[in-house]
């Protein structure tokens, strides 16, 4: 389902702090401490349950926690325990969850106005099934997040924070390695197969969100040092990734219609199917277009060459100085 993440980096730090003396280590320990925070305030407000944002933005936090550690494992010297694994597996635990609350909302709100009364009638009957099963899915998170597992496994990161260890290459200055704390995550994205995929349906498709998304995270994590350009293109993929963040909850939706025993009365739903259907085909063409935007050969070429861009020559801007999208209004959402 899609999560449209827009939950940003760091503020960065201002001009005074010497920006030349942050090491690897310090930032990466910055941007931890950021996820830590939004972790602890988040989980009272996920219990409560009273609104299904927090839980999107608990998932969005569990995300990018797993894409600091991992991009910056090589700096870091972390306890025993915590790794991208674990907080992957906390990560999934909140996802079927947070699915039927996008599906219950694409259901209701977006597509049951537009139905007929007979239609709407026949699918409050689906909605209600679906009520049941977010019930039991939300049982099974309150069981994680109060479980001893995702307690230790934040008790040791806070523990490491405040007495945090890094490696030789952590404690080196932050910006002569700014390429290479990139590099994995953009280095061949635009070979994915879900570029030239001609069909909305195409698995290659979910497999690419999953691609920008990471190398979107890795990217904001360096904001502060990302030209004007470069924070133009991070804003075209955080689009591209919603454009096929619906597609792939439409094919969800249609193939839970097709199979699922109580969704099976949907099938004679002629409406329902057509609003489906015009959704898919605007998704597909806006997604399209972007795609195409992006995949041209004049927009790789500079894109690669800002990438390669980052680094001591880029001047960090001050607290003062907006480096395109503030950083509150990224770390609302995905």
């Amino acid at each position: 389902m899609v999560d449209a993440d827009r939950n940003g980096p760091i503020q960065p730090p201002a001009r005074a702090t010497a920006p030349s003396a942050l090491t690897s280590g310090d930032h990466a320990l910055q941007l931890i401490q950021q996820q830590l925070r939004r972790l602890v305030k988040l989980r009272p407000e996920v219990l409560a349950d009273h609104d299904p944002e927090p839980l999107h933005q608990l998932r969005v936090s569990l995300r990018r926690l797993r894409t600091a550690l991992g991009q910056f494992a090589p700096a870091l010297e972390l306890p025993e325990g915590v790794d991208r694994r674990r907080i992957a597996a906390v990560a999934r635990r909140t996802g079927q969850c947070r699915d039927l609350d996008v599906l219950r909302q694409r259901l209701d709100e977006r597509l049951g106005p537009l139905l007929p009364a007979d239609e709407r009638r026949h699918l409050q009957r689906t909605l209600d099934r679906l009520k049941q099963e977010r019930t039991h899915a939300f049982a099974t998170l309150v069981a994680t997040l109060q479980g001893g597992r995702y307690r230790r496994l934040l008790e040791r990161l806070h523990r490491w924070q405040q007495r945090p260890r890094f490696t030789p290459l952590g404690e080196l200055p932050l910006e002569p390695w700014l390429v290479d704390w990139q590099a994995p995550f953009s280095a061949g994205l635009f070979l994915d197969p879900g570029w030239r995929a001609t069909d909305p349906s195409d698995d290659s498709l979910h497999g690419l969100r999953k691609r920008i998304k990471g190398a979107r995270y890795a990217l904001e994590h360096l904001q502060p040092w990302c030209a004007p350009e470069l924070l133009r293109w991070l804003e075209e993929l955080r689009q591209a990734q919603g454009h096929l963040g619906d597609l792939h909850d439409l094919q969800v939706l249609q193939l839970a219609i097709g199979r699922s025993r109580w969704l099976r009365g949907l099938r004679q739903l002629p409406a329902l199917r057509a609003e489906l259907d015009a959704e898919q085909r605007l998704h597909w063409q806006r997604w399209r277009e972007l795609a195409l935007r992006l995949h041209a050969d004049r927009n790789r070429q500079t894109l690669h060459r800002q990438l390669l861009a980052l680094g001591p020559d880029r001047p960090l801007p001050s607290a003062a100085e907006p480096t395109g999208r503030p950083a509150a209004a990224i770390a609302s959402g995905g």
